[in-house]
């Protein structure tokens, strides 16, 4: 007899984010295992009232094995909810090869991610056209678990894109001077949200400049998401995706809006080398928003 474990993303916190897949999963579990401290108890609402209810905020890995090995034996259906998405710091991997090893079947439900919960709480998009396209989802070296050769802050920083850091709140000093060694500008527009989504949330804007303090000031330390770019102060630009000049499978350009299209990309270009040589032969373009060098002293 062999059972099935789901790992359950649960979202931010607010409950009414849980998909409803999710919704479905807990409620058909026998077993559902949920973290106290990280994963609002509302969500529980959707199990079984004979469902078995485990807490696993005081639990190692040992401490659930055992209800894996029982689900395995008896064939059982659990629910094993993680806050946010279990792709992202949710010790997911290691519990999914003991699972199989048991020889149970495993399944995850995506969540919602706190950086883009984070984000709709602001009204703001992280990727801007020209401003910001791509998104760095990282979080500050050194702690408890350490970070492969390579991942540091400062390294990523220079890209001058989005950057989301998880679990670096309790040292916001360090995360402020990474970001500057990187090119941040001080005045490089930031967000420090803590328990976002949550009824006690706590959402502060600032720079990079005042990062720190603002953690500090409001005595953050755990449950704490920082957001850093220029995407989270930049106005919008015109995207291809909706513009009449644009076509895909579904829908022809107008040939006047493509050709003004056109025009614009070929006037951006001229525009885009025409500053890269103004910077001299040998010299690097800046790496961030306000950066005067991206080979600067660190």
């Amino acid at each position: 007899m062999s059972g099935t474990v789901w790992f359950v993303g649960a979202g931010p916190g607010a409950p009414d984010l849980l998909t409803l897949r999710a919704a479905r999963v807990i409620a058909a579990a026998d077993v559902v295992v949920w973290a106290a401290s990280l994963v609002h108890a509302d969500v529980l609402a959707h199990a079984r009232p004979d469902a078995e209810i485990v807490d696993s905020s005081r639990l190692p890995m040992e401490g659930v094995l055992p209800l894996y090995r029982r689900a395995a034996a008896e064939g059982l259906t659990v629910a094993r909810i993680h806050s946010g998405d279990p792709a992202l710091w949710g010790a997911v991997q290691e519990q999914l090869d003991l699972c199989r090893a048991l020889g149970l079947a495993v399944e995850i439900v995506p969540g919602v991610s706190s950086f883009t919960a984070v984000a709709a709480r602001i009204g703001r998009e992280l990727t801007v056209p020209e401003v910001a396209q791509s998104v760095i989802l990282t979080r500050l070296e050194g702690g408890k678990t350490p970070m492969p050769p390579g991942e540091r802050v400062r390294e990523f920083a220079r890209h001058g894109t989005t950057m989301a850091l998880f679990l670096s709140a309790a040292r916001s000093g360090q995360v402020q001077a990474e970001l500057l060694a990187g090119g941040y500008s001080a005045d490089t527009p930031a967000v420090v949200a803590y328990q976002a989504t949550w009824p006690d949330e706590l959402v502060a804007h600032c720079t990079v400049g005042t990062l720190a303090a603002t953690v500090k000031e409001n005595r953050l330390w755990k449950h704490t998401l920082i957001l850093v770019g220029p995407a989270l102060a930049a106005a919008g630009t015109r995207s291809h995706l909706y513009h009449p000049g644009h076509f895909h499978g579904h829908r022809r350009a107008e040939p006047a809006a493509r050709a003004a299209l056109r025009r614009e990309g070929t006037d951006r270009a001229v525009s885009r080398a025409g500053e890269s040589n103004a910077s001299g032969p040998g010299r690097s373009r800046p790496a961030g928003p306000g950066s005067e060098r991206a080979d600067q002293p660190t």
